[in-house]
This record gives structure tokens, C-alpha cells and sequence, in this order.
């Protein structure tokens, strides 16, 4: 408790000033710098938080890996040593194999397949399922599609990837996927893939538009194939022991405002991911599309059954979703 003494003339009276004890003080982590849409949206559901509570409720946004990579961050918000956190899903998935189902290779058309799914009782359903981990699922965040880009040549059909190193995604699930496109998979932090592809260690890596041009990784990998083979959603969560420090007045508050800065965050992620694409065409960066995409979609088929076979009629229904 923070204390101080104030002398008032010659009077011998002291004062305590203290922190109002009404207010609840939660942290929430976040690795992306504050210019990302993600931190951007962390920031919009913590204003609406406190706007909502009146105040009696602070969420403080530490980005940039201020409080540890993600790996480090899931556990101690499990362990209630950090309060929220938004994570890939695919970290997530990592101790809570069921999400895979959601990040199957071309398990979705689009990005609004993807939404309609996440909006749905499906989505619901997934966002509950962590909480024998210890979490609280708020809501998701967009990350857009995954897609390959090489330093050698244009990628049109699975052909063209026999014989290309890459670096994927750190994700049992996304090496296999790599392999069974015919690609070979180096593993390597993300950090390391600038000086990889540029020494020829790797020829390339996979991810969204934003994340290829602020890494400028479209500098030494100039060939970019949008085959979206992946849509990996962010997700918000919070740590179950915030349950000891809020009603349930205030967890629905919460929650209620997690579903807002959804909204907010699309917005900001579609804004960044066109303007993106559009610096990239201009730089002359060769982007090209896949040909024939249910060769890629057969190829990855047996993936289904090792990674979801728990959850096939779900698949089905995420598949068939009009």
C-alpha cells in the first residue's frame, strides 16, 4: 500500500492518501508491436472495459513482448501470473490439441467462411473448450491466410514446391502439411528467416501479407503464392483466476466488450492487409495464384483424420457452411 504523510500548517494531523480499493488492476500481454492491429484492438477492449465498470476496472496492455514471448505468456496466464493475453491459436492448440480442427489445412473458402464458422455455435463451442486449461476464451481476432513465398521460382501447382526448403509455422501440424504439399521443412525461429533465405540455408517461409512485408522478407523471397493454405485466428483469452478478483456481473462485461474489440480488430486487420498487398504489387513483388487448389486440398486430405478424427462430423459441418 502506498502511503503518504501530508503536514497541514502546525497542525499535527496527518492524512492517509491510498489507492482507491475499488479498483481492480488487470494485465494483458501481447507480442506484436502497438502500431499492430491486435494491439491495437488489446487497447479498444481495454478502454471499453474501464468505460464500462466506470473505472473500477483497469486493464493495462503490455505489448511487444514486454512480458515474455507467447509459449512463456499461455502458462502464466494459466497460472494467473498475467491476467489476459491474446495468442495465435495455433500456440493454444499446442496444449489444447481440439483446436487443430480450426486451423486444418484448406479447411476454409475465405475469410467470411472462416467468420461465419467462428461466429457460430462452433466457434462458441471452441472458445469454451480451454477452460479445463485453466482459461477463458473472449473471443477471436483475425490473422488473415497463410500462404508461401520463395526466393527460386513462381509456385502455380504442387509440382512446383517439390524440392523447396521453407520454414513453416512451429506446428506439428503445419510441417506435415508442408510435406505433404512436397515441400521439405527446416525448422528455425522466426527471427532467423531474413538471414536463412538470404545464405540459401532455406528458400522461403509462409505467412500473411503484413507479416512478409514489415519482416521485408519480400527483400530476399520475391516470388509470393497466395494458396492460403492456413487461417490461424487469434484468440483473447483470460486467466480463470480472475474469477476470484470480479462478479459475474463483471465477467459478462468482459466478455461483452472482448466481442466488440472483435469487430474493431477485423477492421483494422482488413485496412492493414489491403495496404499491404498493394505496396508489395507496387515494390514488383511476383504474386501469383494457385491453378488448380483442390490439388493442394487432396493433397493434405489424410491430415484430417490424424489431427481431427474426434471432431470429423464437425469438420463436415465447417466444410458445408453456407
Amino acid at each position: 500500500m502506498c502511503v503518504v504523510i501530508i503536514f497541514t500548517g502546525c497542525s499535527n494531523e496527518t492524512k492517509t492518501v491510498d489507492k482507491d480499493p475499488e479498483v481492480i488492476y488487470f494485465r494483458l500481454a501481447e507480442i506484436h508491436p502497438s502500431d499492430h492491429p491486435t494491439s491495437k484492438a488489446d487497447l479498444e477492449f481495454a478502454r471499453l472495459v474501464e468505460d464500462r465498470t466506470q473505472g473500477r476496472i483497469v486493464i493495462k496492455v503490455y505489448d511487444s513482448e514486454q512480458l515474455g514471448p507467447e509459449k512463456a505468456v499461455l502458462e502464466q496466464v494459466q497460472f494467473g501470473a498475467i491476467d489476459f493475453t491474446r495468442l495465435s491459436m495455433g500456440q493454444v492448440a499446442e496444449i489444447s490439441p481440439q483446436l487443430n480442427v480450426l486451423q486444418l489445412p484448406y479447411i476454409y473458402r475465405d475469410s467470411d467462411h472462416m467468420w461465419q464458422v467462428l461466429n457460430s455455435d462452433i466457434g462458441d463451442f471452441f472458445l469454451e473448450s480451454i477452460e479445463d486449461k485453466g482459461l477463458i476464451g473472449l473471443a477471436w481476432y483475425d490473422a488473415g491466410a497463410r500462404s508461401f513465398y520463395n526466393s527460386v521460382r513462381e509456385v502455380k501447382t504442387l509440382s512446383d514446391l517439390e524440392g523447396l526448403k521453407f520454414r513453416v509455422m512451429e506446428s506439428q501440424l503445419m510441417v506435415e502439411m508442408a510435406r505433404a504439399l512436397g515441400a521439405s521443412v527446416i525448422p528455425m525461429a522466426y527471427g532467423e528467416v531474413y538471414s536463412a533465405i538470404q545464405t540459401g540455408v532455406i528458400d522461403g517461409a509462409e505467412n500473411n501479407f503484413p507479416s512478409y512485408e514489415t519482416s521485408l522478407h519480400y527483400e530476399v523471397a520475391q516470388y509470393f503464392t497466395i494458396d492460403e493454405h492456413v487461417r490461424v485466428p487469434e484468440m483473447l483469452i483470460a486467466s480463470k483466476k480472475i474469477l476470484d478478483r470480479i462478479t459475474e456481473e463483471d465477467l459478462a462485461i468482459i466478455m461483452a466488450c472482448a466481442k466488440e474489440s472483435e469487430v474493431y480488430q477485423r477492421e483494422k486487420w482488413r485496412i492493414e492487409e489491403k495496404e499491404s498487398e498493394e505496396k508489395l504489387r507496387d515494390l514488383g513483388i511476383i504474386i501469383t495464384e494457385i491453378e488448380d487448389r483442390q490439388a493442394f486440398v487432396e493433397a493434405v486430405r489424410p491430415l484430417y483424420d490424424r489431427y481431427a478424427n474426434d471432431y470429423l462430423e464437425m469438420v463436415e459441418r465447417i466444410q458445408t457452411m453456407e
